[in-house]
């Protein structure tokens, strides 16, 4: 278990302390883990070199700590804290469970004092995340809250019902949450307004979506842009278009027929901009989609990182965490989304049948991206040591220096060469006491 975390870097879940001289950042920690995503804090390794150092009289070090989770912040979180033995030194693991709260600080008081993970920083909420926080705690998204002056367009509604044949009633929209109940009577929520709003951009001036194209794969410039406002059902097709007119399609002419290739399926285009779409925090101010098209690649970014308890590791394996209940309702009605939370997982499968490179996910700040690439690169290909080793690490899991030499039937000094090499190129981890601890482990990189 403790190799499987010194495998990976700090992150939004992770996170290394040296010793726990600074009681406040351990007890900040845990605060931000708990908002967010939960995570585990790992105390006795020296974070940069991935040393374990190990902490000493780690009995009265455990007390200490959960005194001062206990003691300082509210609401009340127990995590789960474990001593665990690991080359002959004490490590203390910390386990924090992702809960509705806000958790704060309570010296720092309920509005300052609430902590969120970005990356692998602990940052202050703002008035906008603990607005958020707070409808978490509710078991209520933004998109559901009530819209009093919204005002729904009929006839956008008729024409995206339309493409599945059917006619929605007052009662049905009620039931997708289009419509609520506030103050006795029937009005509009927040998704109702986004989807299919008259006055949709007056309202919500940020709910667009931006795209434009770049020569080359810089933005220094522009060769064609567009801001689509339509109503969200609607923009989806308009998004797609424009990526199709920037993007080139490959011709190969058959004995008979002409097959038109597109740079990029088409599949993986439509589930990124509906991905984009449905999880958009629309309550950031200043924030809109965006979707950026380079010789190489297309962005596509949406304000609001994953949501709360979300990581990027469940949504790979596919749990499904809404941020927009009455947008992924309505989407799912239209038949733009087929299962809930397979979206990711299938762009994935699709790019690999293609041969082109894997997508890269990724959390920047306060913001979502998905990027695919037009074509696989090459790789370097691994030595025959290399591959020795490889297949070594994936059915033990770890090799020593020495190990490693009479595998490959060397002497120490040249293992080390090889192991440190292969330790700078990020293929494989070192776990060590020390700079020149003698039995030093290697794993793979996660």
């Amino acid at each position: 278990m403790i190799e499987e975390y010194l495998s990976q870097n700090e992150s939004k879940t992770l996170e290394f302390k040296e010793n726990t001289r600074s009681l406040s950042g351990i007890v900040k920690t845990v605060v931000a883990f708990a908002n967010t995503s939960g995570g585990i804090l790992l105390i006795g390794i020296r974070d940069k070199a991935k040393e374990i150092v190990g902490v000493s009289d780690s009995l009265q070090e455990e007390e200490r700590i959960a005194n001062a989770i206990s003691d300082s912040i509210a609401p009340l979180i127990i995590p789960d804290i474990e001593i665990h033995t690991y080359r002959d030194r004490e490590l203390i693991v910390i386990r924090v469970p992702h809960a509705a709260g806000p958790f704060y600080l309570k010296a720092e008081g309920e509005k300052r004092g609430v902590y969120i993970r970005f990356g692998s920083t602990n940052r202050i909420a703002d008035e906008e995340m603990l607005s958020s926080l707070k409808l978490f705690s509710e078991n209520r998204s933004y998109d559901e809250l009530p819209s009093p002056k919204g005002i729904l367009d009929e006839k956008a509604i008729e024409k995206a019902f339309a493409v599945v044949k059917k006619h929605p009633t007052k009662k049905h929209l009620e039931a997708l949450n289009v419509l609520t109940e506030h103050l006795g009577k029937s009005i509009t929520t927040n998704g109702g307004a986004l989807l299919f709003g008259l006055n949709r951009l007056s309202l919500y001036p940020d709910a667009l979506i931006r795209c434009a194209r770049f020569k080359g794969v810089t933005k220094e410039k522009i060769i064609d842009s567009v801001e689509i406002t339509s109503s969200l059902p609607l923009a989806v097709e308009e998004t797609i278009a424009f990526i199709e007119k920037n993007t080139r399609t490959e011709s190969i002419i058959g004995r008979i027929y002409r097959k038109d290739i597109p740079e990029y399926p088409p599949f993986t285009l439509r589930e990124a901009v509906i991905n984009a779409i449905v999880h958009s925090d629309y309550s950031m101010k200043g924030c809109h989609i965006q979707i950026a098209i380079f010789d190489d690649r297309v962005e596509f970014t949406n304000p609001g990182g994953l949501p709360f308890g979300q990581t990027i590791q469940k949504a790979l394996q596919g749990f499904s965490k809404l941020r927009n209940r009455v947008i992924g309702r309505v989407f799912k009605e239209l038949k733009l989304i087929e299962q809930w939370g397979s979206g990711l997982q299938r762009i994935i499968v699709v790019c690999a049948q293609e041969g082109l490179d894997a997508p890269l996910i990724e959390e920047h700040n306060n913001q979502f991206r998905l990027t695919l690439y037009v074509k696989r690169s090459q790789p370097r290909q691994l030595s025959v040591w290399e591959e020795i080793l490889i297949e070594h690490l994936a059915e033990k899991q770890s090799i020593t220096t020495k190990e490693a030499a009479k595998m490959w039937k060397v002497s120490d000094r040249t293992a080390r060469t090889r192991l440190k090499n292969m330790t700078e190129s990020g293929r494989i981890q070192r776990i060590a006491t020390s700079e020149k601890d003698p039995f030093a482990i290697f794993i793979i990189r996660k």
